[in-house]
């Protein structure tokens, strides 16, 4: 019965380190690190294959290639500064000693070889680290990455609220965060930030060239201007339209909703004003100069995103992207990092086709995409229509999620809206990171696995992403850590009986065996709030569970009636049926009717 079945199995790691279980491990493709498919999920048919160019063919003039080393020679006196210079002359800088310590699947080399191929970024701006940045890195070889955006805007926030809504972010797994203020002291803001965060920061910058001007009165001078001064405060990445050119604008005429991109708009604005093409793109390489001086990487910008699934891979967003691949080869040619933006509403079935067409349109270099949402009904849950469309895009070959919260479509999202964002790509990314067959991604589930298989509650909560959350949850129907819970209870336990059968290995590891009830601690405050605002139980309720006093299945000194080591079944079966939340059920009775 075991061999009835032929697997797709094509090679990919086991994302357990010690392969544990029972599972066959990943489908994914066999690992091609220091190819151009890294970690890679297999082509539906009709996909584009990958570009076989990487940022070695497009070395600067007056670079070449050493034949013995494969590593690049400069021109006589030359100085590197960004990563991509550094790795193209075969230097391993401290920067990638760190993102190996932080991938352990990958070594410094690999790490030094992904950035001069063009498929990795280390966002670090200089002058950041020379104050808290941890450095980080973005590449389809490494673990998928989340950013969370936040920024004050006209009508809401302040510089102290941002602030502590980036290590609200980070706290919650934010990888990178963007400063998109729009509204009150933006150059504060930002340099507050900067200076407070260990992770990389990215921007907008054309908000702040248009603070106090009218678009049309952009200027190359004033485009420079800004660059220079958010690098010199350490901004580690910038998000520059480029890609929207004059030619694209007729393709956007007959779109359900135009362009939804701010920069986007304004450069379309810009065009038709002036009659002429976008200064971005114009200008693009005295704009790289400026970003080399510090390293700011390009986050080259999709301003032609689709804004709803029926705007979705058309010929305004295709069009686009292929400039993009175009400005990916000129800024490797002046020696920047690069990734590149992606779409943030598209059909699932649209999903893969948009990762890989990046894949082979530029030639590799990592993609971060805003979601995508897969359905445009859902206001006010968008963090999950969005979490849903950057699993499958990570899988298919996303670097990086951009998070997007509760509050997307309908405004600027507050302390638990950034949370709530950030856990759902956590999700988002730590699925596709097992689907990928990244080595020692599952290590973590498995942990939590052995846990629950062996009823360890407080293991259980420890080794969640968000065990406060998910002990008040238990505790808001049973607070005492019993050998079940109140969504089956004692006889329906299937996990208590798996571990009660002997020749069943579930639940008998010794690490997480434990002997007795415990009753759980007195609530936090944070859990106390989180109780009331789902409003299942009373204050008073509350009050009892934060304050411990009666508890509600008499549990004392660690021993609970209802936990069937310490008492008889038919005494925890009646506390059951007093006390606690019960499953419908029919009996013999109802049975025979």
């Amino acid at each position: 019965m075991t061999n009835r079945w032929t697997l797709p199995l094509r090679g990919a790691h086991n994302p357990s380190t010690l392969k544990q279980g029972t599972t066959p491990g990943s489908f994914a493709n066999a690992p091609d690190v220091g190819g151009p498919l890294a970690f890679s999920s297999p082509d539906t048919p009709g996909m584009p294959a990958p570009s076989q160019k990487t940022a070695w063919d497009f070395l600067p003039e007056g670079w070449t290639r050493s034949k013995e080393t494969g590593f690049a020679i400069a021109p006589k006196g030359f100085v590197p500064i960004t990563q991509l210079e550094h790795a193209r002359l075969g230097t391993i800088t401290p920067q990638m000693l760190r993102v190996a310590e932080r991938e352990p699947h990958l070594t410094a080399e690999t790490v030094r070889d992904e950035i001069a191929a063009g498929r990795m970024i280390i966002p670090a701006n200089t002058v950041h680290l020379a104050h808290k940045l941890d450095p980080m890195a973005i590449g389809r070889a490494t673990r998928t990455k989340i950013n969370a955006n936040l920024g004050a805007s006209p009508v809401s926030s302040g510089t102290d609220e941002e602030v502590e809504k980036m290590r609200w972010s980070v706290k919650w797994g934010a990888d990178t965060v963007m400063d998109l203020s729009t509204g009150g002291d933006i150059d504060a803001c930002r340099d507050a930030i900067v200076k407070n965060s260990t992770v990389p920061i990215g921007t907008v910058p054309i908000y702040s060239m248009i603070i106090g001007r009218k678009i049309e009165d952009l200027t190359l001078d004033v485009i420079l201007e800004s660059l220079r001064h958010q690098a010199a405060q350490g901004v580690d990445y910038f998000t520059i339209h480029a890609g929207v050119r004059r030619a694209h604008l007729k393709f956007v005429q007959q779109r359900l909703i135009g362009i939804v991109s701010r920069g986007g708009s304004l450069l379309a604005k810009w065009m038709l004003v002036h009659g002429k093409e976008s200064p971005m793109y114009e200008h693009f390489e005295a704009i790289c100069d400026v970003m080399r001086e510090y390293d700011v990487s390009f986050s080259l910008g999709d301003g032609l995103r689709p804004g709803g699934l029926a705007d979705a891979t058309d010929a305004a967003q295709l069009a686009e992207l292929e400039t993009l691949g175009e400005l990916t080869e000129r800024a490797w040619r002046r020696g920047c990092q690069v990734m590149v933006e992606g779409p943030g509403h598209v059909p699932f079935d649209q999903i893969e086709l948009n990762m890989k067409l990046q894949r082979t349109l530029c030639h590799g270099a990592p993609f971060y995409v805003l979601g995508p949402l897969v359905t445009d009904v859902f206001p006010g849950y968008d963090h999950i229509t969005s979490c849903i469309g950057a699993t499958a895009a990570a899988y298919h070959g996303a670097s990086m999620l951009c998070y997007v919260t509760p509050k997307e479509h309908v405004g600027l999202p507050k302390k638990d809206d950034v949370k709530q964002g950030c856990i759902a790509y956590k999700i988002a990314a730590h699925a596709a990171d097992v689907a990928l067959g990244i080595p020692g991604a599952r290590d973590w589930d498995d942990e939590l696995t052995k846990a629950r298989a062996a009823l360890n509650w407080e293991k259980h909560f420890d080794l969640a992403f968000d065990g406060e959350y998910a002990r008040a949850l238990h505790d808001e129907d049973l607070d005492v850590d019993t050998d079940f819970c109140a969504m089956c209870g004692h006889d329906w336990c299937s996990v208590r009986i798996s571990k009660e059968i002997v020749e069943f290995t579930s639940g008998k590891d010794a690490e997480y065996a434990r002997d007795k009830a415990i009753k759980s601690a007195a609530l936090t405050e944070e859990q106390q709030q989180m109780l009331q605002a789902r409003g299942v139980l009373s204050p008073d309720e509350i009050h009892k569970l934060a304050s411990k006093t009666k508890k509600v299945v008499d549990a004392e000194v660690g021993k609970g009636l209802c936990h069937s080591d310490f008492v008889e079944p038919d005494t925890a079966k009646r506390i059951q049926k007093d006390r606690l939340v019960q499953i419908r059920v029919k009996d013999d009775s109802a049975a025979a009717e």
